[in-house]
């Protein structure tokens, strides 16, 4: 049963619009100023928010703004209740963020229509969405419906990047979020001496540039195509309120974020206690895996020494030495332009 708190100044219209909600099988909740409703929200987080605009203490567009501020607040939907005389100021209200309206008085039918259209909405995300088969225009599209964000796919234009070229540095401004359609991007950090040290690759299908949105800070590394790429850019503003109106969505960044670490305190513990072999191996393998995803009938890893050793940690001298032996046992194929992992399993036995 969902749950809609109701906060509105004019006890006639609290008391029978809470009826109606109730008749209809909604728990409802109401307040009788802003600064009540807040209050109760906090105390449990309502699934939907019917607010009056012009109250004592704390009107709805404060209401509102708390709202989009609260993480536990964040992403509930939010609709208006307004006089006829305060439309003039519904574009404020719409440009903070609320979902829709209804002018005062309304009908029956009418508030229901709203309440169960927008409850519906905000059920259309998915708990994921197969990205690498083309899945981000169909997650793209539920979320512009679910978050009614117009711009959202304004700038979806497919940008073709040239290999080795720069698309942010470190330090830079985070402006967008950005997603690969083709090609492969290296994530990496320079230390003072200059030595690059690759902290991740992104290939078709995944997300980068989003730890400095989440942050709200600069970019703290860089971003180079590996080769010739094809990114679609999405706007900082458009990211951020899809994160803040729609959970589903925001668990997803969240499970992605927590992944990255997950991914990156694993190769910070193999620099400082893994064998350079294991650490070959396991770079290997990961690479391997990603290729499978890209091309299941023929995954070979293609990636220049020079970025190979930079993601393993070590000199490319090193890193040929243990290809070699690698190449011996019969654990990979080894070429100059590729590299064809033959005996996955062989790999993850080795005496490291």
């Amino acid at each position: 049963m969902k749950t809609i708190l109701l906060i509105e100044d004019n006890d006639f219209i609290r008391e029978n619009t809470a009826e109606i909600l109730e008749l209809t099988g909604y728990t409802v909740r109401t307040a009788a100023d802003g600064q009540a409703g807040v209050t109760q929200a906090l105390a449990e987080r309502p699934d939907l928010v019917l607010c009056d605009i012009m109250m004592p203490v704390l009107d709805g567009y404060g209401v509102l703004h708390i709202f989009n501020q609260n993480p536990r607040l964040a992403g509930v939907p939010f609709i208006f209740l307004t006089a006829k005389t305060e439309r003039a100021d519904l574009r404020r209200g719409m440009e903070l963020g609320a979902d829709d309206y209804l002018t005062k008085p309304f009908e029956k039918s009418d508030l229901l229509s709203a309440v169960s259209g927008r409850l519906s909405r905000f059920q259309h995300l998915k708990p994921a969405y197969d990205l690498r088969a083309n899945g981000l225009p169909e997650f793209l599209a539920d979320a512009q419906q679910t978050g009614s964000l117009a711009s959202l796919s304004a700038d979806r234009r497919p940008h073709a990047v040239p290999r080795k070229q720069l698309i942010y540095a470190e330090g830079d401004e985070a402006i967008r979020l950005y997603f690969v359609q083709a090609g492969r991007v290296k994530i990496s950090k320079t230390t003072a001496a200059g030595k690059e040290l690759i902290t991740g690759i992104c290939a078709a299908g995944e997300f980068f540039g989003y730890r400095a949105l989440l942050a709200g800070s600069p970019h703290h590394d860089a971003a180079v195509a590996l080769e010739d790429a094809t990114l679609l850019y999405i706007p900082a503003d458009d990211f951020t309120q899809l994160l803040l109106r729609n959970p589903e969505v925001s668990q997803q960044f969240v499970r992605m974020l927590a992944n990255r670490a997950d991914q990156q305190d694993a190769q910070l513990l193999d620099l400082a206690y893994g064998s350079l072999r294991k650490r070959v191996a396991d770079s290997l393998l990961h690479l391997h895996a990603q290729q499978l995803l890209l091309s299941p009938a023929d995954p070979l890893i293609q990636l220049a020494r020079e970025d190979m050793a930079a993601l393993i940690g070590t000199t490319p001298e090193s890193l040929s030495r243990i290809l070699s032996e690698f190449r011996q046992d019969e654990s990979i194929e080894l070429t100059p332009k590729f590299i064809k992992v033959l005996q996955p399993n062989k790999l993850r036995r080795s005496n490291w």
